[in-house]
């Protein structure tokens, strides 16, 4: 079958979600689609978001609604029957604006109060953020909940499930659970920590066989790793990236150029060195989210932003699909921007969880 033909006929059943939106915008009536299916719904974005978008680009300087809440209303349109699917990555979001599934709940339950819902069970979970908006749902009829609904057994790896908890749970601070699901992995999914770089890059090597594929990752606000060669301000080219052999200097293979959340986010390797810069760095009082400004570190104070940093660290260490291993430098006293206060405590951290140190 040619290409064209291929695209047409997948193009029959599958259309950008813009492109939906689009002819929504442009024909008040009920859409051809009865049934919507949204993959990666958690980047539907908020009101604030649409609004910029709408007075923008649509010249729509008075839009009220959040995406979620509008593309819910194409469908509403429909006198008869309508489904709408959004399928959800718990603690995805990482771009400003992007709502999660919270607004898609908010937005049928303060518009839409004829729809029926249904929820997985697993929406109470931290990472998916729904928190109070749950809550709301109590006292609304048709509102059903089925464990079913949530899609458990990830098609990154068969082990990836057990990584996925592993995360949440270092990230949620619990570390008995953390040291649980540790220790189901070893043996089968090797992960070690160390404060040395080149030491890191020997161990992606040594484990990577034939051409499994590797390479760095690193936070987008990791802007301390230029003294280790890592300049988070050079964009790479993903294509080149991923898709580029051993023999290829900007390729992940060579260790040189890393790739952020936003390069990696749906994408994985085989094997993942994540270097830990002070953006997101253990404290007293648990995780501590910076931002470097000009020449020093600035504490990040908003909750949205705070969040997107989160899970910005959960995107990067949730892309191995055999290992990875973590680099937690050791800062420099001569350089106050890179104090070893900055990075210890999360290096004996992660070592407190159990993870083995090379």
């Amino acid at each position: 079958m040619r290409i064209g033909k291929a695209r047409s006929e997948v193009g029959a059943f599958i259309q950008n979600v813009h492109h939906f939106r689009d002819e929504c915008l442009r024909d008040p009536g009920p859409p051809v689609e009865h049934v919507a299916l949204f993959d990666e719904a958690q980047r539907a974005w908020d009101l604030k978001q649409t609004s910029s978008f709408m007075r923008r680009k649509k010249s729509i300087a008075d839009f009220d609604r959040s995406e979620p809440e509008f593309l819910i209303s194409c469908l509403d349109r429909h006198s008869d029957w309508a489904v709408v699917v959004c399928l959800v990555g718990g603690g995805q979001e990482i771009n400003t604006g992007e709502a999660g599934i919270r607004e898609w709940i908010r937005a049928l339950n303060t518009s839409f109060p004829a729809w029926r819902i249904y929820i997985s069970s697993r929406l109470t979970d931290s990472e998916y953020g729904a928190g109070a908006v749950l809550t709301e749902l109590q006292s609304r009829a048709n509102v059903i909940t089925k464990d079913e609904l949530h899609l458990s057994v990830s098609m990154r790896s068969f082990r990836a499930e057990n990584v996925s908890h592993l995360v949440k749970q270092l990230l949620d601070l619990e570390v008995t659970e953390a040291r649980h699901a540790l220790d189901k992995l070893r043996g089968k999914y090797p992960i070690a920590i160390t404060r040395d770089l080149p030491r890191a890059k020997l161990w992606l090597r040594d484990h990577a066989r034939g051409s499994e594929r590797y390479g760095i990752v690193v936070s987008s606000q990791a802007e301390r790793l230029k003294p280790h060669a890592i300049d988070v301000k050079s964009p790479v080219d993903p294509v080149t990236w991923f898709l580029n052999g051993k023999e290829h200097v900007r390729s992940s293979y060579y260790l040189e150029d890393v790739a952020t959340e936003f390069d990696v986010q749906g994408l994985e390797l085989d094997w993942a060195c994540v270097t830990w810069d002070a953006d997101f760095r253990y404290g007293e009082d648990g995780w501590q989210n910076w931002s470097f400004k000009g020449d020093r570190w600035e504490r990040i104070r908003k909750v949205e932003r705070q969040m997107f940093q989160k899970n910005a660290y959960r995107v990067l260490l949730t892309r191995a699909r055999q290992g990875m291993v973590i680099v937690v430098p050791p800062g420099d006293r001569a350089d106050p921007t890179r104090n070893p206060n900055f990075y210890d405590p999360t290096f004996s951290y992660l070592k407190h969880i159990g993870f083995d140190s090379i």
